[in-house]
């Protein structure tokens, strides 16, 4: 299995780039306080670590506060459908095996409309990084109920509290198939930019699941609930070859919260490996196109 590469073309000539190169056109409109800040601080700061051009990478996102994301990174980026981040997203990364695709979104974007591309993607192991921004309520629609809110949580739409347990991402990946599992918390910038760091190195589906408080309609699940109760794996010397134990850790949820790489497998073959057409001649962006250039131009045209 070929070791993955960040690199596209040769940037030997370009200049080394610092987190702030990576800042989009547009100043972000989130809250005051929000844990969206810290994952856009994070990804800016692991681009710029591994040497990355911005060229060299796409943003995809869904509907929903936090997929604002790509106007707000300076990479390509694509602002798509609500729960379907994940669809554009491999169709781009097997048209280009070479772009480093990182899909942003939230918990109600992925794990609630988006459910199923998020199960199918895990089991297909298409090689994306996979950034959610799990605030655990409906920010953009102010204040509803989400696939991740705890048990009796009250909200605009469970005003006498939630009668539905929450989804936990971290197991629903893993028994998926997604080879790279992971958790972090925005207010922990270092630690997520090592997270993000290893989800782009990783050749294969890689989630990270972050808790990115809500300060205007979670009330419930704050900077201070998670500061006094999130433990790092890495602090225990967690074995993440071990998927039944990873479980394990994810399933916590009292005193002690565990973050961190929970899961971890290597020379899994991704779908552009599997795919015999990718396989036979290559991904389509570095085929010929098959147009004259009249067609070219007159397609173009029309899409612009």
């Amino acid at each position: 299995m070929a070791k993955k590469t960040v690199k596209v073309n040769d940037t030997s000539a370009l200049p080394k780039l610092i987190a702030k190169d990576f800042k989009g056109p547009l100043d972000p409109d989130w809250c005051p306080g929000c844990g969206d800040f810290g994952v856009l601080n994070s990804l800016q700061r692991a681009s710029a670590e591994l040497e990355i051009q911005p060229h060299q990478i796409l943003t995809v996102s869904g509907i929903g506060c936090s997929s604002n994301f790509p106007g707000y990174f300076n990479a390509y980026g694509m602002h798509t459908l609500h729960g379907r981040a994940l669809a554009v997203a491999t169709g781009a990364k097997l048209a280009n095996h070479d772009l480093n695709v990182v899909v942003t979104g939230g918990d109600g974007d992925g794990y609630g409309i988006g459910g199923n591309h998020f199960t199918h993607t895990a089991r297909r192991n298409v090689d994306l990084t996979y950034l959610v921004m799990n605030n655990q309520i409906y920010g953009l629609t102010t204040g509803q109920v989400s696939p991740t809110s705890r048990e009796g949580m009250r909200t605009k739409s469970t005003p006498f509290g939630s009668l539905e347990p929450p989804v936990n991402p971290i197991t629903t990946a893993i028994m998926n198939g997604a080879t790279y599992v992971a958790r972090g918390y925005s207010g922990d910038i270092k630690h997520l930019t090592d997270l993000i760091k290893g989800a782009i190195l990783h050749r294969g589906f890689a989630l990270i699941d972050i808790f990115s408080p809500c300060t205007t309609f979670n009330r419930d699940n704050d900077h201070p609930f998670f500061k006094q109760r999130v433990r790092k794996l890495e602090d225990e010397e967690h074995d993440y070859n071990d998927w039944k134990l990873a479980c394990e850790k994810a399933m916590m949820w009292g005193d002690t919260i565990y973050t961190g790489l929970f899961m971890k497998i290597e020379g899994m073959p991704t779908l552009g490996d599997r795919e015999p057409v990718l396989r036979k001649g290559g991904p389509l962006g570095r085929r010929a196109l098959g147009l004259t250039k009249k067609q070219t131009e007159k397609i173009v045209t029309r899409m612009m």
